[in-house]
């Protein structure tokens, strides 16, 4: 949530700036529109889904980890 939420400020703050302002409307859009997605157009419920499932993937790697050590390997 944290870099989706860091990217997306980013690219909001370089349309701010005079001259640089065109470039980043268009990342900031392109973000908006792929959240949108995932949200059945809300960006931020785009964001929160994405980031409950990065979440869930990451606690299944650690348990999936925490299982192969804690397993003797057969010989």
């Amino acid at each position: 949530m944290l870099l989706m939420s860091g990217s997306l400020a980013s690219t909001w703050l370089l349309t701010c700036i005079p001259g640089v302002g065109s470039i980043g409307q268009v990342p900031a859009t392109m973000l908006l529109a792929f959240f949108d997605t995932f949200g059945s157009g809300s960006a931020v419920q785009g964001m929160l889904t994405i980031g409950l499932v990065c979440g869930f993937v990451g606690a299944l790697f650690d348990t999936y980890v925490f299982y192969s050590l804690k397993t003797p390997k057969g010989n």
